[in-house]
């Protein structure tokens, strides 16, 4: 039966309209998109919609002319607008393409980018138009802009959500690696990817439906079918590389040759999810590991260091202010100190005492034992839960920036209790350590606080990313990102 439905699907997946097929039916031409060329595209939209909002509201409420006269006479009016759009955007996810190509679901993230932007903007004097003449102009320019962009969100989900431009693929190798990237796909990725079929040497694997792909062939069938398939793009999902035999290593030589695109699995996990496999890349250290021949990584650390001054003595004096009444408010809720050291592991894991408010019960582990924070933690007080929640309580952790013992950004340093365990456990897991903890990084904003070994191992699949791909443009998104979750109250 199973055979029977992958030979239905290899029949179905065979009708794509294809250049060369020779068929009568009128068609889109087959422009795969990569997942870059998404988020471009959608930005340009967006910003397209943004502006032309604005124009529109220039033109029925201040007289404007309705043409680039005004968009040349006051470039810094849409400049701006295009700043602080860009900025919210980041900061509230709104390039999430799992959530941009669902119509109307996705309206939400542009939303919440677009009301504090338009609240921000309207705000600031003397470089924007004046728009807080009455509410029916400011009622107006929330509407149009929040149609004006739900439209162009609208074409991409029903333009460039459609197969001719998907990217279709085919899936060398149908073991736990593709079938990883299959899921990856079908969670993050489904409208930009169409996964057509896994190519697998193992007999027994033909013909079987695997994560809802069918196994067409193997490392002979790899030209023909994608020639046949109209595919663009041949995943390398093989964990071993020095294990592919001859055979396949000249059907891929073929592939590139006649101009498919070749791309190894963890690469593309990494595109589509944030997130470096660690379980599937062996010991392939050039996968989690950054170049240090790149020319400009001096002048970054240099940068990043007088960045997290300036922000960290920023953060002490918004600590001086709110110092008071957290205090208070921690002391009548549950007596104690006020606030809490903690061991953790930092930069070549040395260990440092990090400084927080408190915000559990007094003696919430027992005897001095190790215990993993969970949601919901009965052991968290009332004031506490808020503290948590606006992230208050990470506060005095810019003491320990000053220092020089953590970053504004960086891996979240663990409890020498859990890392012991988790070094022992998880691949890679002490690669974190050759960069400065962090107060935000990205396995914060993506995963969350953890509560178990497997939560970690996503946590560390995050750090490694952000350990190869670290920037001052990464280490923004992480800051946008982690102030969007104070807005919203996405804490622990």
């Amino acid at each position: 039966m199973k055979a029977a439905n992958a030979n239905d699907r290899f029949a179905d997946s065979q009708q794509f309209p294809h250049p060369s097929s020779g068929g009568r039916k009128i068609t889109l031409p087959h422009l795969p998109l990569r997942i870059s060329e998404r988020k471009a595209l959608l930005r340009l939209l967006d910003l397209l919609m943004l502006n032309s909002a604005l124009l529109l509201i220039l033109r029925l409420r201040l007289g404007k002319p309705l043409s680039w006269q005004t968009i040349s006479s006051h470039p810094t009016w849409f400049a701006l607008l295009t700043i602080l759009w860009l900025l919210f955007a980041a900061a509230f996810d709104a390039y999430d393409l799992k959530e941009a190509s669902r119509f109307p679901k996705g309206i939400l993230g542009v939303a919440k980018a677009a009301l504090p932007t338009l609240l921000l903007y309207v705000l600031i004097p003397y470089i924007t138009p004046y728009l807080l003449r009455s509410r029916l102009t400011l009622g107006l320019f929330a509407a149009c802009t929040l149609a004006f962009l739900s439209l162009g969100r609208a074409l991409y989900a029903l333009a460039l959500a459609q197969q001719a431009f998907q990217r279709r693929a085919l899936v060398v190798g149908a073991g736990l690696a593709g079938r990883t990237i299959a899921r990856a796909v079908r969670e993050n990725v489904s409208r930009d990817y169409q996964l057509v079929g896994f190519i697998d040497d193992t007999p027994a694997k033909r013909g079987k439906i695997i994560e809802e792909i069918p196994v067409l062939g193997d490392c002979r069938d790899l030209v023909p079918l994608a020639r046949k398939l109209g595919v663009s793009e041949v995943i390398l999902a093989i964990t071993h590389f020095h294990q592919i035999r001859e055979d396949l290593f000249q059907a891929l030589m073929d592939c590139q040759e006649i101009g498919l695109h070749i791309v190894p699995m963890p690469v593309l996990y990494e595109w589509a999810t944030g997130m470096v496999p660690v379980e599937h890349i062996g010991r392939m250290l050039h996968v989690v590991l950054r170049s240090d021949y790149n020319p400009t990584i001096r002048l970054y650390e240099g940068l990043k260091r007088a960045l997290d001054i300036l922000i960290a003595l920023a953060g002490l004096a918004v600590l001086g202010i709110l110092l008071p009444f957290a205090a208070l408010a921690v002391y009548i809720n549950s007596s104690g100190p006020i606030f809490y050291a903690q061991e953790r592991v930092g930069k070549g894991g040395k260990v440092f005492r990090l400084f927080k408010l408190r915000t559990m019960v007094p003696g919430a582990e027992e005897e001095g034992v190790a215990v993993w924070a969970k949601r919901a933690d009965e052991r968290v007080t009332k004031v506490g839960r808020f503290l948590r929640a606006t992230h208050i309580d990470e506060l005095p952790q810019f003491i320990n920036v000053l220092k020089g013992e953590m970053s504004v950004v960086g891996p979240r340093p663990e409890r020498p209790e859990f890392m012991a365990r988790l070094e022992k456990e998880i691949p890679f897991y002490r690669l974190r350590h050759s960069v400065q903890p962090g107060m935000a990084g990205w396995a914060l904003v993506k995963q969350g606080y953890g509560s178990s070994v497997e939560d970690s191992l996503a946590k560390l699949q995050c750090d490694l990313y952000y350990i190869k791909h670290r920037s001052i443009y990464l280490d923004l998104l992480i800051l946008l990102k982690s102030i969007g979750d104070v807005l919203t109250f996405r804490g622990r």
